[in-house]
């Protein structure tokens, strides 16, 4: 994702998990993110092309809501995408809860409509200082779980989570608390997806590179599109 200054786990599981050989052979849906930092997306052309999702940057802690999040959503929503707001985590700053609660009121809810994602943790490298925030893995771990049970608690859906294996692996411990609940949105540029880290059998999306024809940053959903859209209704 790019920085600003400021149960369907379980349910879809048996259609995800595959052998890692069989990967490449499956099914996937093409989709992107995007935040302000991309500000001219071209979603009919998008859409056009194939993709179907689209998951776009709402807030930041509790002080910053990405001022393209509403030009972004209805540009993504009138295109006939499936939609959903990201959050980009500050865990230095303010509580888990602060910041599902700050998400949830900006952009960052879900409704059964069957075109909307549930909101994603983009739980990452922090872009302006110490690599873990300055917390030891536990202190992460319970954060996380914060941020994730005050979410779940508001919707009735747990959010999706973004990391990359090395930021997992080394700022909450490799921690497994979320692999059962929490769909694995995984960063890695490359030809496959790599180590999926923290006990996620499988990566639900992979974001394979840092940039896109039509705008933002390119994604796979592992899976097709009837998978997809049991990930927007719940």
């Amino acid at each position: 994702m790019k920085f600003s200054t400021a149960s369907i786990l379980l349910s879809v599981s048996s259609a995800f998990a595959a052998p890692a050989g069989e990967l490449q052979k499956r099914a996937t849906v093409q989709g992107f993110d995007i935040s302000h930092y991309q500000p001219n997306v071209n979603f009919g052309a998008a859409y056009s092309s194939g993709a179907r999702f689209v998951i776009i940057k709402a807030t930041e802690g509790t002080t910053y809501i990405d001022p393209s999040f509403s030009d972004h959503y209805i540009g993504a929503t009138n295109a006939g995408f499936i939609r959903g707001g990201y959050h980009f985590a500050r865990p230095s700053s303010s509580s888990g809860a602060s910041q599902a609660n700050y998400f949830l009121a900006h952009g960052g809810g879900w409704s059964k409509d069957g075109i909307t994602l549930p909101g994603m943790l983009d739980i990452e490298y922090n872009p302006s200082g110490a690599t873990c925030y300055g917390l030891s893995a536990s202190s992460m771990v319970s954060w996380i779980s914060d941020f994730v049970s005050t979410y779940h608690s508001k919707t009735g859906r747990y959010p999706l989570i973004y990391s990359t294996n090395d930021w997992w692996t080394t700022c909450t411990g490799n921690s497994k608390s979320f692999s059962t609940t929490c769909p694995l949105v995984l960063a890695r540029y490359g030809s496959s997806p790599g180590t999926i880290p923290g006990g996620w059998p499988f990566q639900t999306i992979w974001q394979y590179a840092d940039s896109y024809t039509y705008g933002g940053d390119a994604d796979k959903f592992n899976g097709d599109l009837t998978q997809l859209k049991k990930l927007a209704t719940g």
